[in-house]
């Protein structure tokens, strides 16, 4: 099989499929990426068997349909180094002979058949649609949250809760949690399904979204979910382990709400953070008199005092919170952004909310005596 291909386009889907290609498995065929030409339509495949991916590339030739099996990461090498517009693959049983301009590579074939399948949207069955813009910005309000490294494997994905016309995302590793929705149309085969997608396939599908005008179709079925973004093709087997009932946690009164725009508050806890470390992350939040003061003070480093004045005239209050799950939050957000702090007291769950119904939960840290 004969192939000519434009580069930049072969760079970039190799660049998104390589996002689910291990670099250490015990199966080394899953090093690989597969390239499948039918019926004139060249797609890049790559799987961890947990995750796959197959993305449509566009401009490629080839003199016969086929298949063959690309070492991800050295084709990416040589795709990074070389400057021609094209580059033309001569493949056989044994070999994958690249010439790109006046540069020629030799690399060994493996045997495609040898690759596990990987599914692909079938539009016949029933699914989701969401403004693909939308969810981009919903998935990254949401995934930072998860805990990709607990035993309890439900917090290292992304719920996916249905309703009527919503899709609900909601994610959590027990210390934070943060809630958002996008609007849908259709339907699930489920009514009731309410998934939990693994935090690197959501982060595929945030990534593969290219075009903000586009939507995006989501297949949620027994065991997996498929979706549909532009040229990608995303499978992913679903988290097993009950999500928590998140509702459950999310306080609905609060003594004192405050007012803030992102960016100076932000601004304010990055400072804070300079001196923490690991044995002491706290940061203690002073609010009283107009006024927020945000202390923190670690052994062998030092203490810092930052002062922000804000709305506040309710009575003093304190609370310590770890800055890097209040700096999460905030860096996802446009500095102009309106958030707002509702507390009911030092020791209680705190709730930022946005405007536009984003929820991020925190709880505080235990102070020191």
């Amino acid at each position: 099989m004969k192939l000519i291909c434009h580069r930049a386009s072969l760079s970039a889907a190799l660049q998104t499929v390589s996002g689910v290609v291990p670099t250490r498995t015990p199966k080394e065929i899953l090093k690989n990426t597969k390239l499948s030409v039918v019926d004139g339509v060249a797609t890049l495949i790559g799987t961890d068997q947990e995750v796959g991916i197959r993305y449509e590339i566009p401009g490629v030739e080839s003199d016969t349909p086929g298949e063959v099996l690309l070492p991800a990461s050295r084709l990416l090498s040589i795709l990074r180094e070389v400057t021609s517009e094209n580059v033309d693959f001569d493949i056989n049983d044994s070999t994958i002979r690249i010439i790109a301009g006046t540069s020629e590579f030799k690399l060994s074939a493996e045997d495609p058949t040898e690759f596990p399948p990987v599914s692909g949207f079938d539009p016949n069955e029933a699914f989701l649609t969401v403004p693909s813009k939308a969810l981009r910005e919903q998935i990254r309000r949401t995934v930072f949250a998860t805990d990709v490294e607990s035993t309890r494997y439900a917090l290292g994905g992304i719920l996916l809760e249905t309703e009527a016309d919503r899709l609900n995302l909601a994610a959590t590793d027990s210390r934070r949690l943060a809630v958002c929705g996008v609007s849908a149309s259709g339907s699930c085969a489920d009514a009731a399904a309410s998934p939990v997608v693994p935090s690197k396939a959501m982060q595929l599908i945030e990534r593969s979204i290219s075009d903000d005008s586009q939507e995006v179709a989501l297949a949620i079925r027994g065991n997996d979910v498929v979706v549909r973004s532009g040229r990608s093709t995303i499978y992913s087997r679903l988290v097993d382990g009950r999500f928590p009932k998140y509702a459950d946690v999310i306080p609905q009164q609060s003594n004192v709400v405050i007012d803030f725009v992102v960016g100076p508050l932000y601004s304010a806890i990055r400072q804070a953070q300079i001196v923490t470390n690991e044995e002491s992350r706290g940061v203690d939040f002073h609010f009283e008199n107009g006024n927020l003061m945000l202390k923190s003070v670690a052994a062998d480093v030092g203490e810092s005092t930052i002062e922000l004045p804000i709305s506040y005239d309710y009575e003093p209050l304190r609370i310590t919170f770890d800055p890097r799950y209040v700096a999460d939050f905030l860096k996802i957000l446009g500095a102009e952004t309106n958030v707002k702090l509702h507390l009911i007291d030092g020791e209680s769950a705190a709730v930022f909310r946005t405007d536009d119904g984003y929820v991020y939960v925190i709880m505080p840290l235990a102070r020191e005596q």
